[in-house]
Parts: C-alpha cells; sequence; structure tokens
C-alpha cells in the first residue's frame, strides 16, 4: 500500500490487504464481444513476437555464433523455436500466468501486488517486492531495444529489394522513430483503430508466404518432432547452448500477453494467441526453413526471400508498419508501468497527460517519451544493423520471464496452495527452460548485452532510492508529529478559528500533520472545518466508489478522510471530496484552501542510505510533479509551506 500525502510515501516491505470492492479497469472495454477484443488484442499484444520471424531465424545461423545450414540444424532450431512458443508462451502465459490475475490486471507489478497482498508479513515478502522491481527494472531496458531492432530489421527489407537502397536504411530507420515518438505527445487513438486490422493482415501475410515452401518440403513438418531440438544438443552441446541466445528472439513480447490482460482480457488474448498468432507464425518459420532446405544461401534474409521480387516491396512496407505497431505497444507499456510504479509509490510524481477523452488508459508521459528516443536514437547509431544489435537483445527478455517464472512459484505455492509435484513440475520446467535461454544471454553481456542490464540497475537503483527514501522521510517527519487529540487540546485554546475549510494533506493516517503544525506556529489561527487528508493507493487496480472515502470525526471542527484509489486509477481529489456527506456542510472549493507541505531534504549521516542515495532521493524530490497538480487541486486555493529536513 502505497500513502500518498505531502507527496508519496511508500512502503515497500508492505501492502494492504483486500479491502473495498474493486472491480477491472477496463471492465466496459471487456464487455464488447469477443471478436472485437481478440482484433485489437491482435494489433496491440502480438506486434512484438508478430515481428520475430524478421530476424529470429536468421541470427539462429548467421548471429554472433553460427551454425551449419544443414537439416540437422535446420530442424534443431525450428524443433526449439515451436516448442519454446509451446512452452514459454502457450503453457506458462497463455494457461498459467494469465490466470494470475490482479483484479483483471496482469504484468510483473501487478503479479508482485497481488502477492504482497496474500503474504503480507512473511519473511520472504521482501524478496518478492525486490525481484517484482527488478523485472519491472529489467522491462525499460527492453522497451528501448525492441523499437530500434524492429524498425532496423524491417527496413533492413529494402536491400533485399535493391542492394542500391543500403544507405537509405539507417536515415530511414531514425526518421520513423522520430516521427513515431514525436507522435505521442498526440495520442494514438484514431491510428491506434487500424493496428488491429492491419496485424491481422500482416500475419495472414506471413503464413500464406510461408505456404509453398511446406509444400515444396512437406519434410520440415518432421522438426515439430522435439526429438530434433535433442539431437541438436547431442551433435553440439557448446554450440546449441550459445544459439539458444537467438532463438529465443522468437519469443521476445511473449511478457505482454500478461502485461496487456486489462486491456482485453484473457479470453480474447488466448483466443487470438491459439487461433490466428501461434499458426500464422509457425507457418511462416516452417517456409522459411523449407526455403533454407532448399537454397542455404537465402540465410542472408529468409523473411523477405519467401516473397516474390514484385511483392518483396509491399512486404517490407507492411513488415514497417508492423514494427511500428510493436513499438507503439512498448513505447505505451512504458508509460503504463511507469504509472503504475508511480502509484504503487516506487516512482515520484511525474507529469502525465491523457491523449483520450474516451479511453482512461490512453496516457502520455513527457519525461519517458523523450529518454526513450534519446537511447533509441543512439542504439540505432551506434549498432546501426540489426545484426549487430541482436547482441543486446533478449537478455532483459529473458530475465524478466525467469524472475516472472519465480514469482509465479511463489503464487501457486503459497497463495494458489497448489499440489506440491504438479507445482513442482510446472514451475521446474518453466524455470528449466527461462534459465537456459537467460543463460546463454549472459555471453551476450561483452557485445552489448550489458546495455539492457545498465538501463536496468539505473532504473532499479532509481525505484528503489524512492521506496526507501519516502519510507526514511515518512519516519523522520513522525518523530515530529503530535497525536491529534493532543494536538487539539493545544491548538483549540491558543488560535483563533476563521470561516473556512482547510484541507491538510497528511502523509501518514496518524497524527497531525507538520503542515498544520506550522500553519498554527506561524499563523496562529485554525479554520472553522479542519480537515486531514490522506490518499491511500491499495496494492488492486481499481478501488470502487462505494469504498473511495472514510471519514473520522475527531471533535471540535477537526476532522481525518482518507481517499482509496487503486494503482490503475487516477487521482482527483476535488471530485472525491465534493461526494463526502459527512463532514459538516457540502465542500465548496471557493471556500477550501489546500494546505500541502514541501520539504527540502538535507543528507547528513543519520542512518538510512547511503549519502550519495540520500543526494539522488532529494534531487528525485525537487523534480518531482507537485503535489498540486498530481492531486488535481485548483492552484488559486493552494498554500504551501516549507521546511527542512535531515535524512
Amino acid at each position: 500500500m502505497t500513502d500518498h500525502g505531502d507527496g508519496s510515501v511508500p512502503d515497500p516491505a508492505t501492502m494492504p490487504p483486500e479491502d473495498g470492492i474493486s472491480e477491472s479497469t477496463h471492465a466496459e472495454a471487456r464487455e464488447q464481444p469477443l471478436a472485437k477484443l481478440a482484433l485489437g488484442a491482435i494489433g496491440v499484444v502480438f506486434g512484438d513476437i508478430g515481428t520475430s520471424p524478421l530476424y529470429s531465424l536468421k541470427l539462429s545461423f548467421i548471429g554472433a555464433h553460427t551454425l551449419p545450414i544443414d537439416r540437422l540444424h535446420i530442424f534443431g532450431v525450428l524443433s526449439l523455436i515451436f516448442w519454446t512458443m509451446t512452452i514459454v508462451v502457450t503453457l506458462k502465459y497463455v494457461l498459467v500466468a494469465m490466470r494470475a490475475d490482479n483484479e483483471g490486471e496482469g504484468g510483473s507489478l501487478a503479479l508482485l501486488a497481488l502477492i504482497v497482498r496474500h503474504s503480507a508479513g512473511r519473511k520472504w515478502t521482501r524478496g518478492i517486492i525486490l525481484l517484482g522491481v527488478l523485472a519491472t527494472s529489467l522491462f525499460y531496458g527492453d522497451a528501448i531495444i525492441t523499437p530500434a531492432m524492429s524498425v532496423l530489421s524491417a527496413v533492413e527489407g529494402l536491400e533485399i529489394v535493391n542492394p542500391d537502397l543500403t544507405a537509405v536504411v539507417l536515415p530511414g530507420a531514425l526518421a520513423i522513430l522520430v516521427g513515431l515518438f514525436l507522435l505521442q505527445a498526440r495520442g494514438t487513438e484514431s491510428m491506434g483503430r487500424l493496428f488491429g486490422p492491419v496485424m491481422l493482415v500482416y500475419f495472414v501475410i506471413i503464413a500464406l508466404l510461408g505456404l509453398p515452401q511446406i509444400v515444396r518440403e512437406p519434410s520440415v513438418l518432421l522438426a515439430l518432432n522435439p526429438i530434433w531440438g535433442v539431437r541438436f544438443f547431442a551433435e553440439h552441446p557448446l554450440l546449441s547452448f550459445l544459439a539458444l541466445g537467438s532463438i529465443v528472439l522468437a519469443v521476445t513480447g511473449a511478457e505482454a500477453l500478461y502485461a496487456d490482460m486489462g486491456h482485453f482480457g484473457r479470453r480474447a488474448i488466448t483466443a487470438s494467441w491459439l487461433y490466428v498468432a501461434f499458426p500464422c507464425l509457425l507457418l511462416n518459420y516452417l517456409g522459411q526453413s523449407a526455403l533454407l532446405i532448399a537454397n542455404p544461401a537465402t540465410i542472408q534474409n529468409p523473411f523477405y526471400l519467401l516473397a516474390p521480387d514484385a511483392l518483396r516491396l509491399p512486404l517490407v512496407l507492411l513488415a514497417t508498419f508492423a514494427t511500428i505497431i510493436a513499438s507503439q505497444a512498448v513505447i505505451s507499456g512504458a508509460y503504463s508501468v511507469t504509472q503504475q510504479a508511480i502509484q504503487l509509490g516506487f516512482l515520484p510524481r511525474l507529469r502525465i497527460t491523457h491523449t483520450s477523452a474516451h479511453a482512461a488508459g490512453q496516457i502520455y508521459i513527457p519525461l519517458v517519451n523523450w529518454l526513450l528516443l534519446i537511447f533509441v536514437i543512439a542504439l540505432v547509431l551506434v549498432f546501426r544493423k540489426s545484426d549487430n544489435l541482436a547482441s543486446a537483445y533478449g537478455i532483459a527478455v529473458t530475465g524478466t520471464m525467469f524472475i516472472t517464472t519465480c514469482m509465479l512459484a511463489v503464487l501457486v505455492i503459497q497463495v494458489w496452495r497448489w499440489n506440491r509435484a504438479l507445482a513442482a513440475g510446472a514451475i521446474g520446467a518453466f524455470a528449466i527452460v527461462d534459465g537456459a535461454y537467460f543463460a546463454s544471454n549472459v555471453t551476450k553481456i561483452p557485445d552489448g548485452g550489458w546495455f539492457p542490464l545498465l538501463v536496468g540497475a539505473c532504473a532499479f537503483v532509481g525505484l528503489t532510492t524512492w521506496a526507501n527514501g519516502r519510507r526514511i522521510l515518512r519516519e523522520r517527519l513522525a518523530e515530529g508529529s503530535m497525536p491529534p487529540d493532543l494536538f487539539m487540546r493545544s491548538a483549540t485554546k491558543a488560535a483563533r478559528r476563521v470561516p473556512g475549510t482547510a484541507v491538510f494533506l497528511s502523509a501518514s493516517a496518524e497524527g497531525a500533520p507538520p503542515a498544520l503544525l506550522h500553519n498554527l506556529k506561524h499563523n496562529k489561527v485554525l479554520h472553522e472545518r479542519v480537515v486531514i487528508l490522506t490518499v491511500k493507493v491499495l496494492g488492486q487496480p481499481i478501488v470502487g466508489d462505494e469504498r473511495r472515502i472514510k471519514v473520522e470525526r475527531i471533535g471540535d471542527g477537526f476532522y481525518r478522510i482518507m481517499l482509496f484509489y487503486g494503482f490503475m486509477q487516477e487521482i482527483d481529489v476535488p471530485v472525491a471530496l465534493a461526494r463526502v456527506e459527512v463532514c459538516g456542510a457540502p465542500f465548496r472549493l471557493m471556500e477550501t484552501t489546500f494546505f500541502l507541505g514541501r520539504q527540502t531534504l538535507i543528507a547528513s549521516e543519520t542512518p538510512g542510505m547511503a549519502i550519495w542515495r540520500e543526494k539522488l532521493f532529494a534531487l528525485m524530490v525537487r523534480n518531482a510533479e507537485s503535489a498540486m497538480e498530481f492531486f488535481k487541486l485548483p492552484p488559486n486555493r493552494v498554500v504551501e509551506l516549507g521546511s527542512q529536513l535531515e535524512i
């Protein structure tokens, strides 16, 4: 549970019990017909994994560790791709992870909140929280690499169309990426309606491209037998292990099935995977493999060489549009994850703009957008080709997948109480697969894998520094607080009462907030009605309006109000106060003054965090969006009272 008062005050060691009636974040959306939801899921959820055929099979043979292009190795790689999609995507995410919904929401942070809500106080709770934060941190590394890798690999198809166009590839990819990020501020609602139909056409086209090659070389179907994967490892154990680093690129984006569950629901995503994405991807991989058996020279780009000469340019355009959609999904995911991290207390308040009047999930976070753009451009300019960029791709994805497996292990054993043998078998299989892919990608660290790890490490430091810093700050503020009954007895005698309502935002649900003490000390007045307001963000996506407000009458015109929100909800204090009916007269904004405390933090030797982290935390506090904007308070009714505080 996160307390929001003067600002976010996270307590990463605890999450709340499930108190309050909640509903799905996108309940209305999921009431739409299944076919419509499935089409939307095809456009948003499967963009990343759908564009994997552009590079995954090719890089398995001519990536960092080359493989002979013969029947054994082609069948071995294809067998591993098929069974990886089956085990990781179908079994792990579709059948298991997507059942672990937190009031309809999925993703690392939602799973983290779900586990901690049911296991608060356990010794291993803090370890699980750190795992969830680490998975979120690695996601930011993946969010940088995915747009660069996807768009570059698509535009490189121009080299197949006409080798003279090679010089256009890099500037073309950069232009597309820059344009994509520049459009974010305007929102993608109108263009988003095309995502589903375009991706459906894309999946159908790549499936049709594979079919003729399968007909010409039907023996390629034998590769679906797992024995070929076993033979591949038996013949070349080290080489096959290293090849896993490229083979796993076939399932990049699998985490999106779970993360986007709140938008479309489990049934729609399951249907679109089993009946559209999976069969179409498999047919394309079978076709590419059949083409390689017939002509090993096509390894330079088997995806585009499946198409006849006359259709290659249209295929490049279609694939480029598909990679733009994949990139858009990742960028939107970065905004969503950041919003969740802010609400759960792992990041400071940031400016969030809503780009749609109809869809609550359509948001834009300028700081995240520009940081992503800078890093994406830097990646493209440094690595220049998708083959080179592949060295940096994979370790963040496999790290997140492995962490998700660890969190699922805790969930199925401690929360769902599965049979121990069943849990050990299922989670053990997932852990072996994810662990093998992660270990293979570790070998790519010197060649570029260090980049997503560096991004993840920086994000992890930022997330944990903010969480720990707010906990320490809350403790320091609590040391100087006064019980409300004691304050009320002394204050009412010494202060003059003035007309109106004063609302003091408090980070704690106990004691008198510092802003109230400072106001009395310096102004020596109290309003007729004094409200101590605390906003709590719970570890569930949505809190219903019927359980939004809790009012406690302290006496002599003093009230304590608590507002409860889910981590997927937008906080609007004036709207919530307008619904309060048991706190004397109704709240009128023009008669209400909001008092905010603003602390200037001073790093000190006081036990807490390392000095450099205290300075980082102070910097984050100074640059956080003001509580006035975050809570949507009217600017002309806000008074800020500052103080200095050592941490």
